[in-house]
């Protein structure tokens, strides 16, 4: 039995769960019955049972009085300082045999469910992204946050789907139309930290977090506490059970203090969840600590030195963490092609001199999502412009064929795949002063952009608490929509025919520079072929050379991809 939340006993009895250490007698209230007093179990939790149903309505009560949500409600009603709701997890479910699909195929989109309408929005798209072949989605955060808009990041109770977003069943509905389609669906999970509005885990449960740990969010969450650990262990497991969902995507990991629990999560779910499904376990980790990829830990790690290396190669742009991509730009784009990470050890500029990243050559390409956009990358710029609107487009047409026909798991976001232009801003829904200290430290943050360097420049980011800043994030297709989806639609053919039954065993032969921007890189794939691909990203391309093999792709003097026996 989990330790965290509300367990059905009987139809209509249900036993609700606190850990709450700093407390003496916390009270569980259901709404319209008498309050009950919780009776200790031992190592800070509290239990009591009480007549209760799907859909009924509870809360805690403290010692000091404070009413405040089940931190670990798997709904709520009225946002999250209101009433915390029982839910039945039983569903009827029309794809029950679905098991998922092996990594090797995953072709992944990430998306924000609000801006797309909510579950239901997001389930009206599923049709057209699998028809593109889309193999998996991937949904920004979906745990209750305050108000009803955020990027999911601010989310303070991680068992509850956002209201705003829809209902659990909602969810699942979205999840099971997914399966019916043959596409998997990931979901990003926060572990290293909570929002600042509507967490009360430090008015019952202090010891949650590591107060002299200092984060950019607070005391560091305390993963090393058992029943902390079992928090976030048994979200994850709701996640992969409760919502049949295909993998996880770790955020920022690095922030969390104690790698060792990272490790032990992962054994944990694969463990538990059985062989017979293919479920998949995803990191964001600045660090670049590939010990934490491999079997029986995570799939892979989101790449964001291939991101960087061709972001600058694209747009030019060299501050703040592009600085570290500013120099040998072929060669770093080889390293990233041939090894995974650029950066294995060596001293970060942006990083005032610490070394990052530890050596990964010897993982599989699989081990690394590439992307060129995905909402960190887009929604962190000032005013949110895709890389439609930095770069010419014939250097994006071929950067989006090297994407999806390396050997990396290739990731896009949404809008992507139809050339949008609208931006992808930062967008919150604070109130007071906390919505003023947001819109006023997120302008202070760019004041060390020349472009933004006066007061005047740094009026212009848009307010994120403003409903208009949302509403301008939703990502309507582009002037030439119609060529982007048949440039995305033939590279995914392509990858789904020649690559990715070759994926598993792959290996690599090297990258080297072949001119002033311009890269060729080698593969050995795992039925003994070797695929090839140049690429030319300078401004006036030099021309490809002539490479063993055949073309499986071109993209005028930019890019080729070609296959060949050995």
């Amino acid at each position: 039995m989990t330790r965290w939340g509300p367990h059905r006993l009987t139809a209509e009895r249900w036993r609700f769960a606190l850990w709450a250490p700093s407390q003496k007698v916390p009270s569980l209230e259901v709404e319209g019955a008498s309050p009950l007093a919780m009776a200790p179990q031992g190592d800070g939790f509290f239990h009591v049972d009480a007549p209760a149903r799907p859909g009924s309505r509870y809360r805690f009560r403290l010692d000091d009085g404070r009413a405040v949500p089940d931190p670990a409600s798997r709904a709520q009603s009225g946002g999250v300082h209101g009433w915390s709701v029982v839910v039945d997890h039983a569903y009827g479910w029309q794809t029950p045999g679905w098991l998922g699909r092996p990594w090797e195929e995953a072709i992944i989109q990430e998306v924000h469910a609000g801006v797309l309408g909510g579950f239901g929005g997001v389930a009206r798209e599923l049709e057209r992204l699998a028809a593109l072949g889309i193999t998996a989605i991937e949904l920004m955060p979906v745990g209750a946050f305050p108000g009803t808009r955020n990027w999911g990041y601010d989310g303070v109770l991680p068992f509850a789907p956002a209201e705003a977003y829809g209902s659990p069943d909602e969810l699942k509905a979205l999840i099971d139309t997914a399966h019916s389609l043959r596409l998997m669906v990931f979901i990003d999970v926060v572990y290293n930290h909570f929002g600042p509005d509507g967490n009360y885990l430090e008015a019952f449960a202090p010891d949650f977090f590591h107060a002299e740990a200092k984060t950019p969010w607070g005391g560091a969450v305390a993963v090393d506490e058992p029943a902390v650990a079992a928090y976030f262990r048994e979200n994850a497991l709701m996640w992969l059970h409760d919502y049949r969902v295909d993998g996880l995507r770790f955020d920022a990991v690095h922030a969390i203090g104690n790698p060792m629990f990272l490790n032990g999560l992962a054994r944990d779910l694969r463990e538990t969840v059985g062989k017979d499904r293919h479920v998949h376990l995803v990191l964001e980790n600045e660090a670049n600590d590939a010990a934490h990829l491999g079997a029986g830990r995570f799939d892979a790690q989101w790449n964001d030195d291939v991101h960087n290396i061709l972001h600058v190669l694209l747009t030019g742009e060299t501050s703040a963490y592009y600085r570290d991509f500013a120099d040998r730009r072929e060669h770093r784009l080889a390293r990233a092609l041939s090894e995974g990470f650029i950066y294995q050890g060596e001293v970060s500029v942006n990083q005032d001199g610490k070394r990052r990243g530890t050596a990964s050559g010897h993982l599989p390409p699989s081990a690394f999502v590439g992307f060129l956009q995905n909402h960190d990358q887009i929604g962190n710029r000032a005013l949110g412009e895709r890389l439609t609107v930095l770069c010419d487009m014939d250097r994006l047409r071929a950067a989006t064929a090297l994407l999806f026909l390396s050997p990396q798991i290739p990731l896009i976001f949404m809008g992507d795949e139809v050339g949008s232009q609208t931006p992808f801003l930062f967008f919150t829904d604070f109130h007071d002063q906390l919505a003023d200290a947001v819109r006023e430290g997120r302008r202070r943050e760019f004041a060390k952009f020349s472009a933004f360097s006066d007061e005047t420049a740094r009026a212009r980011i848009p307010d994120p608490n403003d409903p208009a800043t949302f509403a301008a994030s939703r990502p309507l297709p582009g002037p030439d929509a119609a060529t982007w989806e048949a440039l995305y639609r033939s590279l995914i053919d392509i990858r789904a025919t020649w690559l990715v039954p070759r994926l598993r065993g792959t290996t690599s032969m090297g990258a080297e520079p072949i001119g002033d921007m311009a890269v060729a890189a080698a593969w050995r794939m795992g039925d003994g072929r070797q695929l090839r691909l140049a690429i030319d990203l300078a401004k006036v391309p030099a021309g490809l050379p002539d490479m063993p093999g055949k073309d499986i792709f071109r993209e005028g003097e930019r890019f080729v991809a070609r296959l060949d026996h050995t």
